[in-house]
């Protein structure tokens, strides 16, 4: 007995050595993490030092870092020793099927497969890449696409009595739809597209390159879309609120001279659709990518050799969420009933009632993720 508690010791020790031994060969480097995870559960990606209580994809991520050896413990308490920095703040519930991190880490062997053996299933490291000393993934990051998925009967008519599960969405339907999502692409004013900014604040000026909707799909007997917009940034409830007045104008609610009026100066109500079904696609380093993509030194910040990855982490972990919370919960079903609170015909009439209003379920879903720069 005595000889088996000496033999896990001395086993124990070489471990402890073996670990040494690898941080004295594996100098700190700075590189970008390929992210995906399944958002429902966490409190957002970004973490709260200090607050157990709302767990969040950082959490478990710099636990996972301490755990493979990448980083010491003590830059797990205060980020900034490993110059951490995120791509996108993604909010309460939110996924990504492309988020990046920049840090300082050892790169120890396999260092993939060590990070993601201390991480739970619904989060994956996919990609590494070295970058240059000084990259920083928020500020280098020229743009961000966002995808939203939404079952179609969400642009059913109102004076139509609809059954969830046999609707299907007509091409003239989904010709209006990407008409009017076409309308945001360019720089507007999105201040009724936020909370916090008044018309004349510079900041809410905001530029889309595009935006449009899919084709549709059936999953479990319900026909979904997808949604995807790319811009440099966006504000709170931003993608939110962009397509939740898209739906009441198809639905009927709203004329479609609202989106038009919304970029002017008077306050608009604008209603913020669920938070569930927002997922961060990919966030883009185009400047970047010219600059340093071909020094020789360098990769580009490019993830084709991981596609398939993301693509089967998606019909995994996100997608099923996604389809079985909606299910679940009716998150776009609760929604959608509330619309006819609105009043979208005169200004800045019962805005905040209606943003109080219990029965809106889309601000118990948590918000929309695109906290990329708000403030």
């Amino acid at each position: 007995e005595e000889n088996g508690h000496q033999n896990k010791r001395l086993k124990r020790d070489a471990d402890e050595e073996d670990v040494e031994d690898q941080n004295k060969k594996s100098p700190k480097r700075k590189i970008v993490l390929l992210m995906a995870y399944s958002g429902k559960g966490y409190h957002g990606m970004q973490r709260n030092v200090g607050s157990s209580q709302f767990k969040t994809i950082e959490d478990d991520l710099v636990s996972a870092l301490v755990q493979s050896g990448c980083i010491p413990e003590n830059h797990g308490e205060d980020m900034k020793k490993m110059s951490f920095q995120r791509c996108a703040r993604t909010d309460k519930g939110v996924s990504a099927a492309g988020q990046i991190v920049s840090l300082k880490v050892r790169l120890i062997d396999d260092i993939l497969k060590k990070i993601n053996n201390h991480l739970p299933s619904h989060i994956r490291i996919l990609g590494l890449k070295r970058v240059t000393g000084g990259f920083n993934s928020k500020n280098k990051c020229d743009a961000r696409t966002y995808s939203y998925m939404l079952p179609t009967f969400a642009f059913a008519h109102k004076d139509h009595d609809v059954q969830e599960e046999v609707y299907r969405l007509d091409r003239e339907t989904l010709e209006k739809v990407n008409k009017l999502l076409a309308c945001y692409k360019g720089t507007h004013n999105f201040h009724n597209f936020t909370s916090q900014k008044g018309p004349k604040d510079p900041s809410a000026k905001r530029y889309i390159m595009e935006m449009y909707c899919g084709e549709p799909f059936v999953r479990e007997n319900v026909e979904f879309a997808v949604i995807k917009v790319k811009g440099q940034s966006f504000m709170m409830h931003q993608i939110r609120k962009m397509i939740g007045l898209v739906i009441a104008i198809v639905k009927g609610y709203a004329a479609e001279s609202i989106i038009e009026r919304s970029w002017g100066e008077e306050k608009v109500d604008v209603p913020k659709a669920p938070g569930l079904g927002l997922v961060l696609e990919r966030v883009h380093f185009e400047k970047y990518n010219r600059r340093f993509g071909n020094d020789g030194l360098h990769e580009p910040l490019e993830w084709t050799e991981e596609e398939e990855k993301i693509a089967v982490f998606k019909e995994q972990y996100i997608y099923p969420t996604i389809i079985n919370t909606e299910k679940e919960e009716k998150s776009m079903v609760n929604w959608l009933n509330t619309l006819p609170i609105h009043d979208f015909n005169s200004s800045a009439v019962g805005i905040q009632a209606n943003n109080k209003n219990p029965k809106n379920s889309s601000d118990l879903e948590g918000s929309d993720g695109c906290g990329d720069d708000s403030d």
